[in-house]
């Protein structure tokens, strides 16, 4: 198995669902936000803030160019905003199996209301600046995914039973998650 990738907008889960995908399964986790930060020494807001938008986007595209050589058996979080380049989105697809978790904008604006880590989202109406956005970005995720979960009002098990048995469409095989008392996504 190569990768599995999740794609989608900020609060749909990508996080949390990858982190128990990967502990489940054995698998590594690799969150590209975070693996920037690190290789950057800084916060994505202040890389933001420091050198704009374009820089950082051109930081994703070279790691993601990195990441078809050095990343294998993975599950791979991506942030939001990753796979709007075309290029992007063709790395993705050809780094594994590229899940969707797309959640509706009431469940986003639950999840991020209160994240004051998200660059994006800063200036104006929380509610009109998250509309726009996953209005802009929901083309762009649906190009570059191979399967779309929804995650609203599931249980984290749900998803992954979900993402289990849409991957192996895919020829990645993954455990069954039996669907126990688990929180929401």
């Amino acid at each position: 198995m190569k990768n599995i990738i999740l794609i989608g907008f900020m609060g749909a889960g990508k996080t949390t669902i990858g982190k128990l995908l990967a502990k489940e399964t054995e698998l590594a986790f690799v969150d590209t936000d975070e693996r920037i930060e690190q290789e950057q020494g800084q916060k994505i807001p202040d890389i933001f803030a420091q050198e704009g938008e374009l820089y950082f986007r051109d930081l994703e595209t070279e790691l993601l160019q990195r990441m078809q050589e050095d990343t294998y058996g993975s599950v791979v979080s991506v942030g939001g905003g990753m796979p709007v380049r075309e290029q992007n989105r063709a790395l993705l697809r050809s780094l594994g199996c590229v899940v969707y978790l797309s959640a509706g904008k009431q469940t986003i604006l639950e999840r991020v209301k209160k994240d004051g880590s998200r660059p994006m989202l800063e200036g104006g109406s929380l509610e009109e600046r998250v509309e726009r956005l996953m209005r802009e970005r929901e083309g762009y995720y649906r190009q570059a995914a191979h399967i779309d979960v929804r995650t609203d009002g599931r249980s984290i098990r749900q998803v992954l039973q979900i993402i289990s048995q849409e991957t192996r469409k895919y020829g990645v095989v993954l455990q069954q998650f039996h669907d126990g008392k688990s929180k929401q996504v």
